[in-house]
């Protein structure tokens, strides 16, 4: 997709067999990985969310899923949640602002 905008995205990893890691530890490097990006992002306590434009976001989804393979992580879900605005940016500041204090 060749969209200039900003879009709005959730990703949660959720390792299904975690091996010899603690669920945690895979999500700890996954959320690495966002970070390494240099994508504005904020760790929620169940997904992490991000705000990029949308080729940046497949590019970590990729690069995830990628890490995990190659680190053998024996079974996961990647969920991501991406919210596209045609016309212009969206982003989580946006969708919170109303609810921060």
């Amino acid at each position: 997709m060749n969209h200039p905008h900003i879009v709005s995205a959730a990703i949660q990893l959720v390792p299904v067999e975690a091996g010899n890691k603690h669920p945690y530890v895979w999500i700890d490097e996954v959320i690495e990985i966002i970070k390494q990006e240099g994508l504005s992002c904020e760790v929620g306590p169940f997904s992490t969310s991000i705000d990029a434009d949308y080729k940046s976001i497949m590019r970590v989804v990729d690069k995830i899923n990628v890490y995990l393979l190659a680190k053998n992580c024996p079974e996961w879900l990647l969920n991501v949640q991406i919210q596209v605005r045609s016309g212009g940016d969206m982003s989580s500041d946006e969708k919170l602002a109303g609810h921060r204090g």
